[in-house]
């Protein structure tokens, strides 16, 4: 069986694309597609599917072979390619995941993303927040001077794998304020159980938490990750956060054939 892919990378999070609106794929092997020396290499694997009353589905697996939770610099590079395949009316696509509906805006050298609204979260200092934007996330903050030398996947691991977040994991954010309103942070990903050049939803969580750390009428984050640079726009409101809106860079890499 021959299979087409594409390539596409948010920040260095990079993730092989396939066109699923005339074949389910349903027994792919995503483990060995994802594997960056025996396959195509990337942090999880998407496929495009037709869906009544949105421009597509997005099915998400994570390089670990397993269906994920919402990945935001995985939307942002699907919705790029979507729109790349003439589907949505003109610049914009509306698209379903795991986490529901979602609208992407297509920008001459960016993606914006709409998340889903957070209106619920865990402070267990002030330095500490755990939340669900999407996809579950773990945000500390440490010093600036830290953020380099700090041994991530070592000290993430033992966060992502203790009793509390072993079943279902989370995702480990280590996270520095270098201005205000500007963030620069590093992640572990639950599903592959290493650092990652960026997270989109992990973006996300860390903005919302310097928002809550701050407590005050902060609407942009900028955050700056290993794979670049993404923003994070969005608004307070009584009960958490809405209108929120993930933004950054959404790039071809190149296709092939998968052949199986």
């Amino acid at each position: 069986m021959k299979i087409e892919f594409v390539k596409y990378q948010g920040t260095g999070n990079d993730f092989i694309l396939i066109d699923g609106r005339n074949d389910n794929f349903e027994d792919l092997p995503v483990k060995w597609l994802c594997d960056r020396r025996f396959g195509i290499g990337a942090d999880g694997l998407m496929i495009l599917k037709s869906m009544e009353n949105f421009d597509f589905e997005m099915i998400y697996y994570n390089s670990d072979g397993n269906i994920s939770s919402m990945c935001g610099n995985g939307g942002r590079c699907i919705s790029k390619w979507a729109h790349n395949l003439g589907l949505g009316d003109n610049n914009r696509v509306v698209f379903n995941a795991i986490d529901g509906a979602h609208e992407a805006v297509i920008n001459a050298k960016t993606v914006a993303l709409k998340m889903t609204d957070v209106n619920s979260w865990e402070v267990s200092d002030s330095d500490t927040y755990i939340l669900n934007t999407g996809s579950p996330h773990y945000v500390s903050f440490q010093p600036e001077n830290d953020l380099e030398k700090f041994d991530l996947v070592n000290w993430a691991k033992g966060i992502r794998y203790n009793d509390r977040f072993k079943m279902e994991g989370i995702n480990v954010n280590l996270v520095t304020i270098s201005e205000p309103n500007k963030l620069v942070m590093r992640t572990y990903e639950r599903g592959v159980e290493d650092e990652t050049f960026s997270c989109g939803t992990g973006v996300t969580a860390a903005s919302l938490s310097y928002a809550l750390k701050q407590d005050n009428n902060i609407k942009k984050v900028q955050v700056k990750t290993p794979g670049g640079d993404l923003s994070v726009a969005f608004e307070r409101t009584a009960s958490g956060f809405s209108n929120i809106w993930l933004e950054g860079p959404a790039d071809f890499v190149f296709k092939g054939e998968i052949i199986l």
